[in-house]
């Protein structure tokens, strides 16, 4: 396997090739909390059919669907046994087809999220390689002696203080990235690779319309497994040398013979290594998630953000594409962690909308972000199910640390904040099952929900589907350059950009902030035409040649007409 060549940054002033994938908005379906059809207290695809009406009529054109894969559960899915087979938790084979058959017919897409980094321990071939040194899967997953017991390394992983685990039947460890029970493929045994791509193309020719490829970038490891100088800074695990190879012939011997779309979950990647996986002549992926913001910024920063955006506009924009989000079954809530949930939720949601829709690259839309629902902080944790946050309170507390303060320490990005059951409406365990739900609901779903929500004049939904009817209608909100206004590049709270294709120019005003603003336009727009597009509050002040008097968390997209 060769690469094709040495990537180059992107060209900002260039317009970016069309692809039916770029102009989408994307939903995701974290499935065990979207909507119960059978009251066994997790989420299912019948539920989904049942509410796939709701998506559609927000306007989405890409529907991602959680892993519902054969699997143990015990990491919600991304622990898979069987990649031809679906949980019994989520339905059945004939249930998941009826599934794309709906989404289709309703003019959506759906786009499966898979693991191939790893697998669940219980897995057929994981199984096999352990049963014997010389077994002909052995070299499928990665297995290494240790020094007297010892691991070989002193790398820890995702979810645990090591990467390595002792098999006592075979007497090696083997290496896994995240829990115990996931132990890592090995990439570097084709015929491995050839089987992964067999499976691809089972799903895809099934009619499903792409992937989205958890922890992508973690398939390449090492040559040699040296101990780390930091094993906390957990970057080694990611971008191994060999990682573009496999994506360059996984591209060609999968994705290329389709129609589809591919997102890359790419942890611990830069904009210069990010255009490596999404460079539209290297024949990659389609799309990328980056983590510079959800990983790097546990609350909001606006001058960090801006910085982050412009450095990925810079290093995309031309050659690559990108997605916007701020949350995801992975993090928490974005109104919660980068907005404000209390006075100014409604207007907060709404500007958080405002400004991933207008920034460049691809929108996501996690479920219920399109209601405003918030975090929770539940009072213990035995409420919790997240893996990786109780296999951190176990770890910190065994060094004597005060449960409650490791406690409240851990409740802010714990996973569950993103997982709780979708709100639909205020009976009990709101409107999501008719049984005992598979983790707490939100205390709040009595007052955030989706039927109350679009009870309101001042409906989240609504604005949402404005928001996205907007992005249908007028081009320039994909494919049009992206440029701040130079007075607020550093301002702390103010972000004020515009997006402009040939003629059409957009100015975008965000005042994220709990106090009002006043905004003097520079002379040379100062008198200019306008048209306001969209605002987060009613009444706006659009007097040409005044101040714009802007509210607490307000957002507002004017189309210039010069």
């Amino acid at each position: 396997m060769t690469i094709k060549h040495e990537t180059q940054q992107g060209n900002p002033s260039a317009t970016p090739t069309k692809a039916w994938w770029k102009e989408a908005v994307v939903y995701q379906v974290y499935w065990r909390s979207f909507y119960d059809s059978d009251g066994d207290g997790f989420g299912d695809m019948e539920g989904l059919i049942e509410k796939l009406d709701y998506i559609q009529g927000l306007g989405i054109d890409i529907i991602w669907l959680n892993p519902v894969f054969e699997s143990p559960d015990l990491d919600n899915g991304y622990d898979i046994s069987d990649y031809e087979s679906v949980m019994p938790k989520a339905g059945t084979m004939e249930i998941w087809e009826k599934l794309l058959a709906e989404v289709h017919a309703r003019g959506m897409k759906l786009i499966m999220d898979l693991v191939v980094n790893h697998t669940s321990m219980a897995h057929p071939w994981f199984l096999e390689s352990r049963s014997s040194r010389d077994n002909p899967k052995r070299d499928w997953y990665i297995w290494r002696d240790g020094q007297d017991l010892h691991p070989p390394n002193n790398w820890r992983s995702y979810f645990t203080p090591s990467t390595w685990e002792w098999d006592v039947e075979t007497e090696q460890f083997y290496f896994h990235s995240f829990a115990t029970e996931q132990p890592d493929l090995n990439w570097e045994n084709p015929e491995l690779r050839q089987e992964i791509y067999r499976m691809m193309r089972f799903w895809l020719d099934k009619g499903i319309d792409g992937f989205r490829l958890d922890a992508i970038a973690l398939l390449a490891k090492p040559e040699s497994f040296e101990d780390a100088q930091n094993p906390e800074d957990i970057a080694y695990l990611t971008n191994n040398p060999g990682l573009h190879d496999y994506l360059q012939e996984m591209h060609r011997e999968v994705f290329s013979r389709y129609d589809v779309v591919t997102v890359g979950e790419t942890a611990f990647v830069s904009p210069e290594d990010g255009l490596k996986f999404v460079d539209e002549e290297r024949g990659e992926l389609n799309m990328l998630f980056h983590f510079e913001v959800c990983d790097e910024m546990p609350t909001w920063d606006m001058l960090r953000f801006k910085q982050v955006q412009r450095r990925w506009y810079d290093g995309l924009w031309g050659r690559g594409w990108g997605s916007q989000f701020l949350n995801n079954h992975d993090h928490t809530r974005q109104v919660t962690r980068y907005g404000n949930d209390g006075a100014f939720r409604v207007q907060s949601a709404k500007l958080l909308a405002t400004m991933l829709h207008t920034l460049p690259g691809t929108p996501y839309v996690y479920q219920g972000e399109e209601i405003g629902m918030t975090g929770v902080r539940f009072p213990s944790i035995n409420h919790y199910n997240d893996i990786a946050m109780r296999n951190r309170y176990e770890e910190e507390v065994s060094k004597g640390r005060d449960p409650q303060e490791v406690l409240e320490e851990l409740q802010p990005l714990s996973r569950d904040n993103s997982r709780t059951p979708m709100q639909w409406n205020d009976s009990e365990h709101g409107g999501f099952s008719s049984g005992p739900p598979w983790i707490y609901p939100n205390p709040n779903y009595k007052d955030i929900n989706v039927e109350k929500d679009g009870a309101s004049p001042d409906s989240v939904y609504r604005y949402y589907q404005r928001l996205i009817a907007l992005r249908k209608q007028y081009e320039v909100m994909v494919y049009g350059n992206f440029e701040e206004l130079e007075p607020w590049r550093e301002d702390e709270h103010l972000y004020v950009y515009t997006r402009t294709l040939g003629e059409e120019t957009w100015l975008i005003v965000l005042n994220h902030a709990d106090q009002p603003a006043i905004l003097e336009l520079p002379e040379s727009w100062r008198n200019q035409e306008r048209v306001l597009l969209l605002d987060n509050y009613a009444g706006a002040d659009d007097e040409i040649g005044g101040p714009l008097q802007l509210g607490p968390h307000e957002a507002r997209i004017y189309r210039m007409n010069g």
